[in-house]
């Protein structure tokens, strides 16, 4: 048995290592690019503006008159990757060593970019809203090649780590901190700036890392399980997967009926089944990712893994 698990493991360390390999150069031109339009970002819309939503870049907005904030954020992200290196791994670390340094030095280089793409900023929603997405965007960019831009997101994977706590908390308590911070030197118009910006920050990730959901998946408990199954086999040439279940107070067995229907198909999955039974419980949920087949035994599925 432990024959098999370190096999197990040994080739699970093997596949690992292909994925971190696979496409490096597109993943490295990748991250160059997300760090570059997050620099852009920073500063024509954030650091001109005073609005900090926290991170590295929001603390050198906080200390702008004491240090150059491409020093601040240059040196921030050094301690954040020793504090990495010791309390998380050296490959964690490794991650986050290139975004780490790229950020202040593309901090640096567009620190004047103001000065070419003029920018009104009398409608400080508008600024916020499109600072936001081209924020998100990034962090989207660079999340997808693997990588990391540095700075708090290797203190919130500390945190998450040592006080067990999830990343979603981790990331609210220090970022929120930082933010309310700001709030003290810059007003509390721009906190409340600053949360709209992380409301689309956090949209845009999800977009560009997961995609656009174009299609649903749908599980469905009914009474008529013949009757359903007949409608969208046959009725919508769905794909279905009968999934065993059993209840948790009943204790009686049943089973889950799933499905994946494009969205604009949807409405005839969610109105033909209420016909078919009123009762019927229906869970949906986005599904982003759509491609490949699998025909395992007694399975239904088709174009989703």
């Amino acid at each position: 048995m432990r024959l098999f698990r370190r096999f197990r493991k040994k080739k699970s360390d093997q596949i690992l290592k292909l994925v971190e390999k696979a496409h490096l150069f597109k993943r490295y031109m990748f991250l160059i690019i997300g760090t570059l339009i997050y620099a852009v970002a920073y500063n024509l819309f954030f650091f001109k503006n005073k609005i900090i939503f926290g991170g590295a870049s929001g603390i050198s907005i906080i200390t702008q008159n004491l240090i150059e904030p491409s020093i601040m954020i240059f040196i921030l992200n050094l301690l954040f990757l020793i504090l990495s290196f010791f309390l998380l791994g050296s490959k964690k670390t490794f991650n986050s060593v290139i975004g780490s340094l790229l950020f202040p030095l593309f901090v640096s280089l567009t620190r004047n970019i103001g000065d070419f793409i003029k920018i009104d900023n009398g409608n400080l929603l508008l600024i916020v809203i499109v600072g936001g997405v081209c924020v998100g965007t990034a962090s989207g960019i660079v999340f997808k090649s693997g990588f990391t831009t540095g700075g708090t997101d290797i203190l919130n994977q500390v945190v998450s780590k040592y006080f067990k706590v999830s990343i979603g908390t981790s990331v609210f308590l220090t970022d929120g901190i930082i933010t309310i911070v700001g709030g003290f030197f810059f007003g509390w118009t721009r906190v409340l700036y600053a949360m709209i910006v992380l409301y689309i920050i956090n949209i845009m990730v999800d977009k560009v890392v997961l995609g656009i959901s174009n299609n649903k998946a749908v599980y469905i408990t009914t009474d008529k399980d013949d009757d359903v199954i007949d409608y969208l086999l046959n009725e919508l040439k769905l794909g279905i997967t009968l999934i065993e279940t059993r209840g948790g107070y009943t204790n009686k067995k049943d089973q889950l009926i799933m499905c994946v229907v494009p969205t604009s198909e949807y409405f005839k999955v969610s109105e033909g089944i209420a016909q078919i039974d009123s009762h019927a419980v229906i869970l949906v949920t986005d599904a982003y990712q759509t491609s490949g087949t699998y025909s395992g035994k007694g399975s239904g599925i088709s174009g989703i893994y």
